[in-house]
């Protein structure tokens, strides 16, 4: 009896310890049961101990204590997610409860003991009762968040309820046994535990607390103009259902299937994807990475995980129960198989669980699939977020240094390639840590059926990833080198597209073209090599199957083991679904090489050095008296150069001074200011001011916008202030002539303003700020002797007379009021003092005072003359003084008529009688037109190879499709049934088909690569072209971004996705005939159900298509705006960091990023709206085959052949959803095809050449310029610019162009050199039409120095000989001339030194003499200068007028000027005034008449200089 005993306690005790066994799994988990109800008694005592206590003490605190953790009666919102929970649990309670009712009918058909069941359920009971009275508890306590306890119960009750039902469908099959009541109670349970996991998973109770609450009063005010604007979240307040659904996107749909979607109408994003959040958090995670590990290139990786860490693991979480899910099926192929071979040994209900179990399987893989490929797309998104914004952040910190180690153009590439390689990475790195996940599970499927033969399979797998080593490396060099062929093809064209005025009026533009053209060719090469490599790749890894199945097979052979057809179907499914990740491989592992390139570069980005914030202190106003001072300041541009920009710097400048700043080109003048501003590196002494800054740049800063936003510049509309500002600036005239006023747009970088228009506005910004410091750098260089006057008079001397002022000037009118003059001498202050006492030094301040007498000599000089040819004539002769008196009285009044010649605009006055020069950006609408289709397809040859890439893939997929219907005939259903043929016979035949299929893939993937790259470029350059020959109008009214958006994103996708997405299209097809060929041999009825299906599929695709479009045209044009206002924000950096709008200019990209964010997220949802359904819909199909294949009476069909529909059918939802989402994925891509052909055909200028009408060689010769009845407009709907100019500029003679600013002078300069074409008129040079001759022929042939002075990045010589025609000789000749010769040869480098983008380490006096240097190389018959020497000083401009005299003697010469002596000694003057000619004589002539127009400038500029003249004659007689 004992022995009996004991044995029966051994083999109880054994059965327990067994892992596989029921008995061990229900009592873990009563155990489990048991710690919950400990863990929740404890909590519940504690609780009541606490309360208890609280009694005790009468805390006076535990009421308002107790308002904080509740809600006011009617403050808590119920979400259906509660409801749901609520209900969930409820109804498992109640399965529990039906299920022990059941216990007592089991009798001896139990697996345990029925003490232990019972045990088990009840505990599971209690479980739940717990589960219900917390969540009913959630609603009292108005609890948010649900408890990590909670969470952990419910994962339990799950895992308890699933393990149950596995072990007992595992005893009934086993004991063939039928499906009870007791099974299905268990079923049902286990979906609602299923739902009541995935709510908890997100952790919210579905409560929340609405505007009732107690904070209501104290948020109200503050929130409640941000709730009107605000746009709703169905992504965040959408339901359980709903977000596995996706159907929280129905009410997008449904506006966009009636009409085409409009950025106000996409929805908002969820907080926690928008950017201000995701900065924050990135900011956050930045700032821990450095305390633990310093900062390096993988503190930015760790920190971008800490980013995403919480999220990246529930899409784990999802991916791996998906590839579990997706091995389900082929572990059940050889079960199926021998059912169908054996249904009388078989209850026809094992038939209908194997269906449910493979159904079942789909269902959950579906699901997960779906989420865990949207959750990575969030990923990807909130990345993007994060690092746009620390990217702009850190370009408008950048030091100097930095700066010019990463041009704008790289920059802009970080921006958009790089941040959307590392978006798809999160795509791809689920795929890879997938990967050894599937390979186990693959391993352990085929061990089960073909035992040994499985680790052959293994060993063929891993041999294959190895051959992947040295191809990823391979890979990855080939990007980085992409990514720098492509950084330097973006920085030379956003150089091109910046300075195309110039290249166009220096005929440089087909110069500029073939160096694109150039850089191209080299980004090509490497884009060729890459996608060889990848083509390469592609055989490889779809010959992988083939190739770890042959090994597989032959293995099996030659070990014996037996190769049914239950065993091959399944070891083919198997391999099936290892082909996805292993096809995948590739892909995987070239955008981990991009990604990793391309975060790299943004990490190493991010760890430049920032402008120093403590390079300038800050003394509060009541602790000093002083606004600035420096003491022993040396600071210097380049901090490895020998001799600093300035050194031994003193200054100590009081509350309210007026300093002027002077001294020669390249002095320091500019270092200076910039030194104050703490934008120079400071190698010693101390910088320290009090008091806010103001700071207006050499080089206009003006931001696309309307003119208000731009004086305002962020600060609250003071209509008076306002209006005080503007007059003072000068500006109250432009606003009458404007037809919008101070709200008309201004073009990109003011393109639409005049040079003085864009210095008044930004001047008019300085004082609008209302600083106590002021810093002008060179502010009245632009602008002309009158409003100069006016601006120095009621601006620095009126409204700002009481702030400290900074000015630079070349002006030494400028000089005498100033407290403090400070002479500038190779980065020294070589003299500081006041006018009096600088002329009394005599030491270096005289040659400035003395160029400029010279100059003002001239004037006083012609102004005599005509005074005595006047007295000659017999006319009355007024006495000086009483004259002088007279007009300094009257000043305003003799002015008033030439005041109102002021015009609105230079550029495009007439634009702006709309308000607005940039319009919005272009956008199709409606489907993607037949037309683009074609014209990528038939780019190349026609279109002929296209029909090759078909037939290739055709015939992989019929031998892919022969090879497995071969090996499924051929061998026997059982092991009992003899062979058909031969096992080498098999095996040859296997191989040789599956070859071929790889053979075919090789000969797609190349020509894919080929077409895919050779339609490209040719693309490419139809674009480039159209660009570089499209009138100066397009590039005035469309930003650079959207330009540079299209040639670097929408390029990209043409170069490395596009081919592939169209191929896919048809290859998807191509594939889903094989699998509906093969499943409807054995089933029929499968085919006609495709019928309906299939038109379910594109009815859900035609209502999915409109929206998902719309949302990606939206998408991509909301990218344009972030680059754009970053490169207008690098621009301006320094205005910016002075003004202190950082936190304004980086809040507003916040804003532009969301956007963006908008379409892009709801886009990506969108696809999987759709993937989601048509995964439903093809699992319906493959159910009814299943059922179909299951009620077909024995004998009826091949059980191998159906075994091999199966094994197809498995792929049959993914290749289905395969179609669809390619062909809308495509439709997207074809977008950015779209939008290259828009700018592939704008209008385009007249020809470079006309071949019948090319001018002589020596043309022109006299330079005799005749302009008969000019009338020039900037578009057909809008009048006339110039109207009826008539005159003769006689050849060889030297003419001045003046007139107010905007009177049209810029304008007839345009139309001489055709950058707009007359509407009527002539303009004849020599004789020849100019209109008649190719636009190349006439601007070579004619000379410019620009206002606005251009360098373009390379080196010196480069900069004047772009197309090398001279020799080093000569350029040296003319840098002598224009007094660069001394500052080149100094450099170590001579003429091949370094000249950066923009020219920022040359000053603007150096570049404009640069320009000048051009024009005397070039030594045309006709030059034009255009305020060619506003930036020097007077010294220098009389040297280089003296220069402009010799040189171009036998030129003719057209001067438009604002100094009054540059144009005094021309031959002819002609004046303008509102398009017309006003006047046109010789100077002595027209200051004659004294109520000549030119006349009263002369006057003008003469009495500020008299007046300037007496002070320093004064000085001089002391």
């Amino acid at each position: 009896m004992f022995d009996l005993a004991r044995f029966q306690l051994i083999s109880h005790w054994k059965e327990w310890l067994q892992t596989s066994s029921p008995c061990f799994w229900n009592g873990i988990f009563i155990l489990l049961d048991l710690l919950f109800l400990v863990v929740f008694s404890a909590q519940f005592i504690f609780k009541i101990i606490l309360k208890h206590n609280a009694r005790k003490s009468k805390n006076l605190e535990e009421e308002p204590k107790s308002l904080v953790g509740k809600a006011i009666p009617g403050s808590i919102r119920v979400g259906k997610s509660y409801q749901t929970s609520k209900w969930c649990c409820s109804l498992i309670l109640v399965c529990q409860i039906l299920e022990l009712l059941l216990f007592s009918s089991k009798g001896s058909e139990v697996q345990c003991e029925l003490s232990v069941l019972v045990l088990s359920e009840i505990m599971k009971a209690l479980s739940c009762i717990v589960m219900l009275v917390a969540i009913f508890s959630f609603r009292i306590k108005a609890t948010i968040k649900i408890p990590w306890t909670i969470r952990l119960l419910c994962a339990s009750i799950f895992l308890q309820s699933a393990t149950s039902l596995v072990f007992k469908l595992q005893f009934i099959l086993s004991r063939k046994l039928n499906i009870g009541a007791e099974e299905i109670l268990n079923m049902i349970a286990l979906v609602f535990c299923m739902s009541l996991t995935a709510m908890t998973i997100r952790g919210q109770t579905g409560i929340s607390l609405t505007s009732s609450s107690v904070t209501e009063p104290l948020l109200n005010g503050s929130v409640e103009k941000q709730t009107e604007t605000k746009r709703e979240c169905p992504y965040g307040r959408a339901s359980l259902s709903e977000l596995v659904t996706f159907s929280w996107l129905n009410p997008l749909f449904s506006i966009g299937i009636r009409k085409p979607l409009e950025q106000h109408e996409v929805p908002d994003i969820d907080v926690k994807d928008s950017a201000e959040f995701l900065s924050h958090s990135f900011d956050k995670c930045l700032e821990e990475v450095k305390e633990k590990y310093g900062w390096t290139n993988s503190s930015v990786y760790r920190a971008m995980f800490l980013l995403i860490r919480k999220k990246a693991v529930i899409n784990a979480c999802f991916a791996i129960v998906s590839a579990a899910a997706s091995y389900v099926g082929p572990s059940l192929i050889n079960d199926f198989v021998s059912f169908l071979g054996g249904k009388r040994n078989h209850r026809l209900q094992n038939g209908y669980i194997l269906a449910l179990a493979f159904l079942s399987a789909k269902f959950v893989e579906t699901v997960t699939q779906r989420q865990w490929i949207f959750g990575a797309r969030q990923l990807g998104l909130r990345l993007r977020a994060a690092l746009i914004s620390h990217i702009y952040q850190k370009g408008i910190h950048l030091s100097n240094q930095s700066r010019q180690s990463h041009t704008s153009g790289e920059i802009i590439n970080y921006m958009s390639v790089d941040i959307q390689r590392i978006t798809d990475i999160m795509w791809y790195a689920n795929v890879i840590w997938m990967l050894p996940i599937q390979i186990l599970l693959a391993i352990n499927v085929l061990h089960k059926n073909l035992g040994l033969g499985a680790f052959a399979g293994l060993a063929a797998t891993f041999l294959i990833m190895a051959v992947n080593i040295p191809l990823t490396q391979r890979q990855k060099t080939f990007q980085s080198k992409i990514m720098e062929a492509k950084d330097d093809r973006m920085k030379s064209t956003a150089e091109v597209l910046r300075n195309m005025k110039i290249l166009k009026l220096q005929a440089w533009d087909t110069q500029y073209l073939l160096k694109l053209e150039n850089l191209r060719k080299i980004e090509c090469d490497w884009l060729w090599k890459s996608l060889r490599l990848q083509a390469t790749s592609a055989f490889i890894f779809w010959g992988a199957p083939t190739f770890i199945s042959g090994i597989t097979f032959g293995a099996c052979i030659m070990m014996g083991i037996p190769l049914t057809a239950g065993r091959v179907l399944s070891a083919l499914a198997t391999f099936r679904m290892l082909q996805d990740p292993i096809f995948n491989l590739p892909d995987v592992l070239s955008a981990l090489a991009q990604a990793k390139v391309s975060a790299d570069r943004i990490a190493s980005y991010l760890k430049e050095d920032e402008i120093k914030s403590d390079a300038v202190e800050v003394i509060p106003k009541n602790e000093t008296e002083l606004d600035v001072e420096i003491e022993e300041g040396m600071f210097s541009w380049n901090l490895g150069s020998e001799s600093p920009t300035l050194q031994n710097i003193q200054l100590r400048v009081r509350r309210g001074m007026k300093v002027a700043i002077c001294g020669s080109v390249g002095s320091g003048k500019s270092s200076l200011i910039s030194s104050i501003l703490g934008e120079i590196p400071k190698l010693g002494g101390r910088v320290k001011i009090s008091g806010s800054k103001a700071y207006v740049p050499q080089s206009p800063w003006i931001l696309t916008g309307n003119i208000r936003e731009n004086i305002l510049f962020g600060n609250p509309y003071d209509h008076d202030k306002y209006e005080t500002t503007i007059k003072a600036c000068a500006l109250t005239k432009d606003f009458e002539l404007f037809a919008s006023g101070d709200l008309t747009e201004i073009g990109e970088r003011g393109i639409n303003m005049s040079g003085g228009q864009k210095q008044r506005i930004q001047i008019a910004r300085a004082v609008y700020q209302d600083a106590d410091i002021y810093l002008l750098d060179d502010p009245f260089s632009a602008v002309d002797a009158h409003t100069g006057n006016q601006l120095f008079k009621e601006c620095l001397m009126g409204i700002l007379k009481d702030k400290t002022i900074f000015y630079v000037t070349h002006q030494v009118e400028f000089l005498p009021t100033a407290d403090l003059i400070l002479v500038m001498h190779n980065g020294r202050t070589a003299q500081a003092g006041s006018f009096d006492e600088l002329l009394g030094q005599k030491t270096g301040f005289e040659v400035l005072v003395g160029a400029h007498n010279q100059a003002l000599q001239s004037i006083f000089n012609a102004e005599n003359s005509s005074r005595s040819f006047q007295t000659e004539d017999g006319s009355t002769e007024r006495n000086s003084t009483t004259g002088e008196c007279d007009l300094e009285n009257s000043e305003d009044t003799q002015l008033q008529s030439i005041e109102k010649q002021e015009s609105a605009q230079d550029i495009s006055q007439d634009v702006a009688e709309r308000g607005r020069l940039t319009q919005d950006e272009e956008r199709e609408k409606g489907s993607i037109g037949k037309e683009v289709y074609w014209s990528y397809l038939t780019a190349v040859r026609r279109g002929a190879l296209i029909p090759v890439v078909i037939t290739a893939q055709s015939l992989f997929q019929i031998l892919q499709v022969a090879s497995n219907y071969w090996m499924a005939w051929a061998s026997p259903p059982t092991t009992d049934e003899p062979e058909k043929i031969g096992t080498s016979l098999l095996f040859t035949v296997y191989i040789i088909m599956s070859l071929g299929s790889a053979i075919c893939v090789l000969v797609r993937a190349m020509l894919v690569a080929i077409v895919g790259l050779l339609t490209s470029q040719k693309l490419f350059k139809g674009m480039l072209h159209s660009l570089l020959r499209a009138p100066m109008s397009f590039f005035d009214s469309t930003p650079t971004g959207r330009i540079l958006n299209r040639a670097s994103t929408d390029q990209s996708v043409l170069d490395l996705e596009i081919a592939g997405r169209l191929g896919w299209c048809a290859f998807s097809v191509i594939q889903i005939l094989g699998t509906i060929a093969v499943m409807s041999q054995v089933a029929w009825p499968v085919f006609v159900l495709f019928i309906p299906v299939t038109g379910i599929c594109f009815r859900c695709q035609r209502y999915y298509i409109p929206t998902a479009r719309e949302l990606a045209r939206l998408s991509g044009i909301q990218r344009a705006p972030i680059l754009h206002h970053f490169a207008e924000s690098l621009a301006g950096a320094a205005t910016i960091r002075a003004f202190g709008q950082e936190d304004r200019f980086t809040n507003a990209n916040l804003i532009l990023i969301d956007n963006h964010s908008r379409p892009w997220f709801h886009n990506v949802s969108s696809m999987e709206w759709l993937s989601f359904r048509l995964n439903m819909l093809s699992n319906f199909v493959f159910a009814f085959s299943l059922i179909l294949l299951v009620s077909l009476p024995e004998g009826f069909i091949n059980p191998s052949i159906a075994g091999l529909a199966v094994t197809y059918g498995l792929s049959l939802n993914s290749q289905l959803a395969s179609i669809i989402w390619n062909i809308c994925n495509a439709e997207n891509k074809m977008i950015s095809v779209e939008r290259i052909l828009q700018y592939s055909r704008i209008p385009s200028e007249a020809p470079l050449l006309i071949e019948e009408n090319q001018p002589r060689q020596n043309w022109p010769e006299t330079g005799n310029i005749r302009f008969i009845n000019l009338q020039v407009r900037y578009a057909e709907h809008l009048p006339s610019v110039l109207k009826d100019i008539t005159c003769t500029i006689p050849g060889r003679k030297k003419v001045g162009v003046v007139g107010r600013t905007g009177s049209g002078k810029s304008t007839l300069i345009q139309a001489l050199f055709r950058i707009v074409e007359p509407r009527e008129g002539f303009i004849l040079i020599d004789g020849v039409d100019i209109c008649k001759i190719g636009l190349h022929d006439l601007r070579s042939r004619l000379s410019i120095i620009p206002q606005d002075p251009t360098l373009f990045e390379g080196t010196v010589r480069g900069n004047f000989d772009p197309l090398r025609q001279y020799s080093d000789q000569k350029i040296w000749e003319v840098l002598d001339k224009c007094q660069l010769g001394e500052v080149i040869r100094s450099n170590d480098k001579k003429i091949d030194s370094t000249v950066i983008e923009n020219g920022e380490n040359w000053s603007v006096g150096q570049r404009q003499l640069f320009c000048l240097g051009r024009a005397l190389l070039k030594r045309s018959s006709i030059l034009v200068l255009d305020e060619a020497t506003a930036s020097v000083d007077s010294a220098t401009d009389g040297i280089l007028q003296e220069t402009i005299r010799q040189e171009f003697n036998e030129c003719t010469v057209v001067t438009i000027a604002h100094r009054i002596h540059t144009v005094i000694d021309s031959d002819l003057i002609l004046v303008l005034s509102d398009g017309r000619v006003l006047e046109y004589d010789t100077p002595a002539k027209l200051l004659e008449r004294e109520d000549s127009s030119f006349s009263r400038l002369i006057k003008e500029y003469s009495i500020k200089s008299q007046r300037y003249n007496r002070h320093s004659t004064v000085q001089g007689s002391k």
